[in-house]
């Protein structure tokens, strides 16, 4: 009997079983994959998401992956372009582009030191219930026997189409259809300075360093192009990115090193997490367009917020009802702001004459320029930043 078993071990799943770990609890963690395996993703870790890593004891880890520190940001908008530096987070001042070969085994390397038992190339077929309590899981390893595992509490670490949350049938809210599709590859030769954004109409360049000497390549486009772009994915991708000159020559001189990946089912919605012996966490829980990136950076925050109020409620400090539901809570009141501005930016609308204006005046004003890119990383509000009286103040003191 473990006190928690968790489906899925990367960056949800694999630090809230350290967590729980590190407390004392007797941890199951499962995931169908082995380590280090890759997986569809943003890679970037913004500073909030960082500065946990360092809580956790795991920076090190993820510097001597070989993966440079991302501290400026540039977003090219076609007749102009935006530059900073990112604001720091408690103290952080890097981000990091991290390639999940990389990153998740760091990750389920720590679950495991903190005593959770690892089960890599494990399917898991059913959750078990009784009386409508989750009580644990059914599955296999591969070309293994069926078995049962008993648990206290069944956590959902299994992403966008959570076994758990199809389960629990766990309520949706807020939800919004896809707004972007995305295909992505590694390039060698090419040297950038951060990460590079280069907004066009309907679709979005993105370059960022990563791993071992290579460049995150990656393009978005309105979902509604999306069996357009479907139709010649290679052709598409290098036409996008070969529109913007400056892509172009990096291009030239660079090599792709990998196939191309992406994903076109990135729908926008919050999931209550919680219910009779299970739990969510990560994309399980809350998922959105990943044009901000912070989907890593979410999941470290929640599987903290999880494990605290699990331990809340193992403990009986707390009512287990009342823990998960400020569980909830506090999810919602981290992630509210940062879910409208990327459904925002996701629609990849160039500026209209208003934001124009506005990013004239940012031009002029360079700590501005930098809180505007404080606001994609999350170390900025971006509904205090964007208000229209504190922009119409930027644009004031600009003139």
């Amino acid at each position: 009997m473990y006190d928690v078993i968790v489906i899925g071990a990367r960056c949800a799943g694999s630090p809230v079983a350290m967590l729980l770990g590190r407390k004392g609890y007797r941890v199951l963690l499962l995931d169908r994959a082995c380590f280090p395996s890759d997986t569809i993703s943003g890679h970037m870790i913004w500073q909030p998401g960082i500065a946990r890593l360092q809580r956790w004891g795991l920076l090190n880890n993820v510097v001597a992956s070989n993966c440079p520190p991302v501290k400026d940001v540039k977003m090219d908008l076609g007749s102009y372009a935006l530059s900073g530096v990112l604001p720091p987070s408690e103290g952080v001042e890097d981000a990091y582009c991290v390639r999940r070969t990389a990153l998740d085994k760091i990750l389920v390397d720590a679950a495991v030191a903190a005593g959770a038992e690892l089960r890599e190339r494990f399917s898991v077929t059913a959750i078990l219930t009784e009386n409508g309590r989750f009580t644990g899981i059914r599955g296999h390893s591969r070309g293994g026997r069926t078995i049962d595992e008993k648990a206290r509490v069944v956590i959902g670490a299994d992403g966008l189409h959570s076994l758990v949350a199809r389960t629990a049938v766990a309520p949706e809210y807020r939800t919004r259809p896809a707004i972007t599709c995305w295909y992505y590859s590694y390039w060698s030769g090419i040297r950038t300075n951060g990460v590079q954004a280069y907004l066009r109409e309907r679709c979005m360049s993105i370059l960022a360093p990563t791993n071992d000497g290579l460049t995150l390549v990656l393009t978005l486009w309105t979902h509604d192009q999306f069996h357009e772009i479907r139709s010649d994915i290679e052709g598409n991708y290098l036409r996008t990115l070969r529109q913007v000159p400056e892509v172009g020559a990096f291009l030239e001189g660079g090599r792709r090193e990998e196939r191309l990946r992406g994903m076109a089912d990135v729908p926008n919605f919050f999931r209550k997490p919680y219910g009779p012996g299970w739990a969510l966490v990560g994309d399980a829980g809350y998922h959105k367009d990943p044009v901000t990136a912070q989907g890593i950076t979410d999941a470290f925050r929640d599987a903290e917020l999880l494990s605290d109020a699990l331990d809340s409620g193992f403990s009986g400090n707390r009512n287990m009802e009342q823990a998960l539901q400020e569980y909830e809570q506090k999810r919602n009141d981290a992630v509210s702001e940062m879910y409208e501005f990327t459904c925002a930016m996701a629609s990849l609308e160039t500026p209209n004459a208003e934001m124009r204006q506005f990013h004239q005046a940012l031009l002029r004003d360079q700590q501005a320029m930098d809180s505007f890119f404080g606001c994609l990383a999350g170390t900025v509000s971006s509904s205090e930043f964007l208000s229209p009286e504190n922009r119409q103040k930027i644009i004031d003191a600009a003139a």
